[in-house]
C-alpha cells in the first residue's frame, strides 16, 4: 500500500507539472538518434531517426498546442532538415551552453521555466533540466541524467523515447 500512495504521488506531482507545459525542448543525438552516426563515403555524417519520435511532435502540436523545439551542439544539416519536415520552428545548433540559451528562450517565448519540458540523455543536458519545469531521460541515458529526470522512458534514444514522453504529457494533461 505504501507503494501503491508513493506511485499516486508521483503521479499527481507529474500531472501537475506535465499541465503547466507549452513547450518541449529536445536533445537530438541519444535522445532523437541512438548516438551512432554514419559516415558516408564523401565524409558526410547521417543520422537515424525515428518516424515514432515525428508522430510525437505532431501530436503534442496538434492536440495539446504544444510546441517543440530542438538544442544541440552539433551543427549538422541532417538536423535542419529533419526539424524542417517536423515543422520544428525553434531550432538552436551549435549550442555550447544550454544554461544560457534556456533563458533567451524564455523571454523569446514569454515562459516561465515550468512551462518548458526537456528530454535529454547525457552531461552537456544536466544544467537545464535542473531549470525546467518537467524532465525525461531515454532508457539508455547516463546515469547522473536517470537521476535527476522526473521521467525514466522505457524506449532508447532514437527508439520512440521522444514519443513516450511525448503521450506522457497528453495522457497526463488528459486525465483532468
Amino acid at each position: 500500500m505504501v507503494t501503491d500512495n508513493k506511485l499516486a504521488e508521483k503521479n499527481k506531482n507529474l500531472k501537475e507539472k506535465a499541465d503547466k507545459i507549452k513547450l518541449v525542448l529536445t536533445d537530438v543525438d541519444g535522445v532523437l538518434t541512438d548516438s551512432g552516426i554514419y559516415y558516408s563515403p564523401d565524409g558526410e555524417i547521417i543520422k537515424r531517426f525515428s518516424i515514432r519520435d515525428g508522430m510525437g511532435v505532431e501530436r503534442l502540436r496538434k492536440h495539446a498546442d504544444i510546441e517543440t523545439g530542438i538544442i544541440t551542439g552539433e551543427n549538422s544539416g541532417t538536423v535542419k532538415a529533419r526539424a524542417q519536415k517536423l515543422k520544428i520552428t525553434q531550432v538552436y545548433l551549435g549550442v555550447t551552453d544550454k544554461k544560457s540559451l534556456f533563458e533567451e528562450i524564455l523571454k523569446k517565448n514569454q515562459l516561465q521555466a515550468e512551462n518548458i519540458a526537456f528530454i535529454g540523455d547525457d552531461v552537456n543536458d544536466l544544467e537545464i533540466m535542473k531549470l525546467v519545469g518537467l524532465t525525461a531521460c531515454p532508457s539508455d541515458g547516463m546515469i547522473f541524467i536517470k537521476d535527476i529526470s522526473d521521467y525514466v522512458c522505457e524506449n532508447k534514444g532514437g527508439h520512440g523515447a521522444f514519443r513516450e514522453f511525448a503521450e506522457l504529457i497528453l495522457a497526463l494533461r488528459e486525465n483532468n
